[in-house]
């Protein structure tokens, strides 16, 4: 099984950047696909950013194109997210998962 371990939250005013990592350990596979989602409070969680490992695929919600970026690299065993131009609506707790494992998530705060 995966473990996944998210970091790079923090609070930043609107139009600012963030950028988050998700560091896998555990047996990967070049087909798994990666996925951030994210959980603000009183919505559900939504689907943000999708990868895959061997590469050749990403995915975006619509509300992030243009403005997130999600990427990896395979010799850290680890996936990151970009996020620039960063919005209030942002906020939320960022999860990475695969594989049915998730990560315990990192808290992003946008201020207006």
């Amino acid at each position: 099984q995966v473990q996944l371990v998210e970091s790079g939250g923090g609070l930043v005013q609107a139009g600012g950047s963030l950028r988050l990592s998700c560091a896998a350990s555990g047996r990967t596979y070049s087909s798994y696909i990666i996925n951030w989602y994210r959980q603000a409070p009183g919505k559900e969680r939504e689907f943000v950013a999708a990868i895959r490992w061997g590469g050749g695929y990403t995915n975006y919600a619509d509300s992030v194109k243009g403005r997130f970026t999600i990427s990896r690299d395979n010799a850290k065993n680890t996936v990151y997210l970009q996020m620039n131009s960063l919005k209030p609506e942002d906020t939320a707790i960022y999860y990475c998962t695969v594989s049915g494992s998730w990560g315990q998530g990192t808290q992003v705060t946008v201020s207006s």
